[in-house]
Formats: structure tokens, C-alpha cells, sequence
């Protein structure tokens, strides 16, 4: 872990602290903080706006309710993600796993990394990505999107460590094998992978 990182769980650990007591500055600073990252995390498991905010918000109360509880077993993001992909999921079978268009986010809900990115290669990448089963696009946006380590996406999706290097391996290999036809190139790989 980096010094960012380890600064910004002390902060996390902080408020969280100062939610448990009750403080709803706390909880309004938390929210700020995740908002965006829990919307573009989610967005890999549905693209419906409505099912992302109650998701987000579903989180958010729990994380409330549970502010006390939080052992410090993992890093607060760690514990909140794993807290909003759970939401998602029981949300998801809620709705119905219903097939929405590819625009469905409007792009400034989605923050990049970037803000002077390429259109272009985020769309491009996003085809690629919405190739992938929603396990592997959960994990590739873990990992790749979020920063989060193997461990800590095991954590989050309480699954084995290597059930996320396989998943992420298998959205690799789809990936090599996606990206190119989408920009109108020949695959790299032949092989088929679900």
C-alpha cells in the first residue's frame, strides 16, 4: 500500500468513527468521497441509472447502520465495495437482470481518471468490456478501475483469490480477443472464452 492509500483509510477509518456517534457530516463527507466510484463500480453490473442510485443509497444506509461494527479487517474502501456489490447483486435479482442500452449512463455520471480521455477509446474499451460476463467486469474494474489488489476483490466478492485471478484471466484473454475486431482489426487469439 502507498502512502495515499494508507492516508486515505486513516480518513475513512476517522469518519467512520464519527458515524457511528452519529455525526451526519461524516456520513455526508463518506458519500462525496464514494459516490463516483461506487457509480462507475456498479455500472459494470447494470447500466440502469435508478438501480445504481438505490444501490448506492442501500450501501450508504448500511454503512451508517454498521459504522460501529467495522473490525478493520480490511481497508474501508474494501469494506465498502464489498458492502455496495452485495446491494447490487440482491438489487439486481430484485429487478431482474434486465438488458439495457449502452448509453443508459450519461458520460458525466461515469467519472474517468482523466477528464481530457479519448471518447473514443472509453467507448471503444466500454464495448470490450460489456463483452465480458458481470464477474469479469466487476473484477477487471476492481482491479484495473478501482485499484483494488486480488485480496481485497476476493474480500469484496467473498469468493477464493483464485476464482478472481481466473476470472480475471479469462476477461483477458476475451478482451485480447474483443478489442481488436471493435477496432476493426484481426484477433490476436483464436480461442473462445466465457
Amino acid at each position: 500500500m502507498n502512502e495515499a492509500t494508507i492516508d486515505a483509510d486513516a480518513t475513512d477509518r476517522m469518519l467512520l468513527q464519527r458515524m457511528s456517534t452519529g455525526d451526519r457530516v461524516a456520513l455526508a463527507t463518506m458519500y462525496h468521497s464514494y459516490h463516483g466510484r461506487l457509480c462507475r463500480f456498479l455500472s459494470r453490473l447494470t447500466r440502469r441509472t435508478d438501480v445504481i442510485e438505490e444501490v448506492v443509497n442501500d450501501c450508504f444506509w448500511i454503512v451508517w447502520q454498521k459504522a460501529g461494527e467495522f473490525r478493520g479487517d480490511s481497508r474501508v474502501s474494501t469494506w465498502i465495495m464489498g458492502i455496495a456489490y452485495r446491494c447490487g447483486l440482491k438489487t439486481l435479482r430484485q429487478h431482474g437482470d434486465e438488458p439495457v442500452e449502452d448509453d443508459a449512463i450519461p458520460e458525466d455520471r461515469i467519472p474517468s481518471s482523466d477528464p481530457d480521455e479519448d471518447r473514443e477509446l472509453r467507448d471503444w474499451l466500454s464495448k470490450g468490456l460489456d463483452r465480458l460476463s458481470a464477474d469479469q467486469r466487476v473484477v477487471v474494474e476492481l482491479v484495473y478501475g478501482v485499484g483494488h489488489s486480488l485480496d481485497d476483490v476476493a474480500t469484496i466478492m467473498q469468493c477464493p483469490v483464485g476464482t478472481v485471478k481466473a476470472r480475471l484471466f479469462h476477461a483477458r484473454v476475451k478482451l485480447r480477443n474483443v478489442l481488436p475486431s471493435l477496432a476493426g482489426e484481426s484477433p490476436v487469439l483464436k480461442e473462445s472464452v466465457s
